[in-house]
């Protein structure tokens, strides 16, 4: 599900004018992606997997500013960068899964991520689930690691973002209403950059509707990558 190997590999799947979103192990069924996200105050990395080239794909955009967690399952290799690097772990205050797990200075954020202009959201679909949407509004970029994806695991038919697994049992519509993004990163996957509005509408309208196909060709997987993230 999650190699967990050194990657030799790694594959860029996005690049935009502000940033660059990358795959470790591009035949992993799990899909992780990671992303650096450039702004005034420096270079952001989101949810990290560490690569061979990152420290150069780094400087090609400036300083490394922070890393910043979204999951408490998405501690990856942010604690090896960060102390590569001598910056900062931003981690939302509520999730509490990932205290004790870095040797680097950890910053408890409540609101955003220092001055990265991300404003963070807790969302907590279910007892004892919990993770953040960031959402940069100048640029309409919005993060988000596990309840919506593009992995293969993730979609069924058409869609092109879904929901997570239980998560079309009460898809987060009046959640998401609130945000007005140009593309969607997403912790699994390749992010949206195309008609994105279109595309999570789309997975949140028909998210309920799914999901007996989706439980039928995915519930095992996700069952996998769930115990998977549980034991990381």
């Amino acid at each position: 599900m999650y190699d967990r190997s050194p990657p030799t590999d790694p594959r860029i799947v996005d690049r935009w004018d502000e940033g660059v979103g990358w795959i470790a192990h591009p035949d992993e069924t799990g899909k992780r992606a990671s992303y650096l996200i450039a702004g005034s105050d420096g270079v952001w990395l989101f949810d990290p997997l560490d690569i061979p080239s990152l420290d150069e794909l780094v400087a090609d955009y400036g300083e490394l500013a922070g890393v910043a967690i979204c999951s408490n399952y998405h501690a990856r290799d942010a604690d090896a960068i960060a102390r590569r690097h001598d910056v900062p772990i931003y981690v939302p205050r509520w999730l509490r899964r990932l205290e004790g797990r870095f040797s680097s200075t950890v910053e408890w954020c409540s609101s955003t991520f220092g001055s990265s202009g991300f404003e963070l959201f807790r969302y907590s679909p279910l007892p004892g689930y919990d993770e953040a949407i960031a959402y940069r509004k100048c640029n309409g970029t919005l993060y988000v690691p596990d309840a919506l994806g593009t992995a293969p695991f993730y979609t069924v038919g058409s869609e092109r973002l879904a929901c997570y697994g239980v998560i079309r049992l009460v898809p987060p519509r009046s959640f998401f209403e609130q945000f007005d993004p140009d593309r969607v990163l997403v912790g699994h996957g390749e992010g949206a950059f195309t008609d994105v509005g279109a595309a999570l509408e789309d997975a949140l309208a028909g998210a309920r509707r799914r999901l007996p196909t989706a439980l039928r060709k995915h519930g095992s997987t996700q069952l996998r990558g769930l115990l998977a993230a549980l034991g990381g």
